[in-house]
């Protein structure tokens, strides 16, 4: 079995999860935040578009500079809706779906490293960046918006089963 066709259906059912959860964000609830060290619910939303986002770059090259030094520094998206953030929510599924689908499995054991400056922040094989950086990092993000919409009386939509704002199965 390849690596596409074991890693596939874990990230379909995380996409479609998070897509329920950004589907519920009221347009305006984006800068609703928790407390003042939190970030609000549109940077959260933001993020999480980003993060399939990050897949195809992270199979086709073998590092990703978040402050080149002779450059700009990487910066969270802006998305200023929730039917700009779902469109691009959905773009970034699709590439990295078949970014995935296309990918060696030779290819997904070899290194990748996040850096700042040039200097490496984090370095891992390809497998293990998609499974920690995108899919893990993705389900802490979302964890972060269910309780957003919780404390702004949002039902919370059901994921692995229903929610508490859902009728049980």
């Amino acid at each position: 079995m390849s690596y596409a066709d074991t890693i596939l259906p874990e990230f379909d059912q995380e996409m479609a999860s998070t897509r329920k959860v950004l589907e519920r964000i009221p347009d305006d609830k984006l800068e609703w935040k928790a407390h003042p060290k939190s970030r609000t619910i549109g940077w959260n939303a933001n993020h999480l578009v980003e993060l399939p986002g990050w897949v195809e770059g992270t199979l086709t090259h073998s590092s990703f500079d978040v402050a080149p030094v002779d450059g700009e520094p990487y910066e969270t998206p802006r998305l200023a809706s929730r039917k700009a953030i779902l469109e691009v929510f959905d773009q970034n599924v699709a590439s990295a779906r078949k970014a995935l689908k296309s990918v060696s499995d030779a290819a997904m054991k070899e290194n990748w490293s996040l850096l700042q400056g040039g200097k490496p922040l984090m370095t891992m094989p390809r497998s293990a960046v998609i499974r920690s950086f995108v899919l893990n990092h993705c389900i802490h993000h979302r964890a972060h918006l269910c309780v957003y919409l919780r404390l702004n009386d949002i039902p919370v939509p059901g994921m692995y089963g229903p929610s508490g704002d859902e009728p049980p199965m």
